[in-house]
């Protein structure tokens, strides 16, 4: 990665309106513009979640996770909405931004595993972070997924 980038994580109402904007602006552009995939991204989680993100030197945000920590309901932390702009790929962002969510999961909950739905595709990325299958393929909204589990 050449340019220079500022990374924040911050909770739901820590984020400015414009930063809100921004984020879903860069989710809909990959996730339901670049691969075609119509779904309610605003799903009615970010609340709960953290938001965890890149901008570079123009102020263009980059980079985004969404971070969930462990529940009772659910024992583990979870790494979602992975994604880097298409104008920064194969700069190894998506590489750095994986290092640092997995570090935030691992220093707000050490010792309790972490999950993420894996697109197919991407297996292999996440296998390279110590993630390891813990489900069947499924179709989540008509792409092929896998769970997958990284544990301390």
């Amino acid at each position: 990665m050449t340019a220079q980038l500022s990374w924040f994580t911050k909770t739901f109402a820590e984020l400015t309106t414009v930063e809100l904007y921004e984020i879903l602006q860069l989710r809909q552009a990959v996730f339901v513009v670049e691969q075609t995939c119509p779904y309610l991204d605003a799903d009615g989680a970010d609340e709960q979640a953290y938001h965890l993100y890149a901008r570079a030197d123009d102020g263009a945000i980059v980079a985004y996770a969404r971070l969930f920590l462990p529940t009772e309901q659910a024992p583990y932390s979870r790494i979602g909405r992975v994604i880097s702009a298409g104008s920064v790929r194969r700069q190894g962002l998506g590489r750095e931004l994986m290092r640092r969510a997995i570090a935030w999961c691992e220093e707000q909950a050490p010792q309790m595993p972490i999950r993420l739905g894996a697109q197919v595709y991407l297996r292999r990325f996440y296998q390279d972070f110590g993630f390891a299958e813990i489900s069947a393929e499924y179709l989540e909204d008509d792409i092929p997924h896998v769970d997958m589990e990284r544990r301390s």
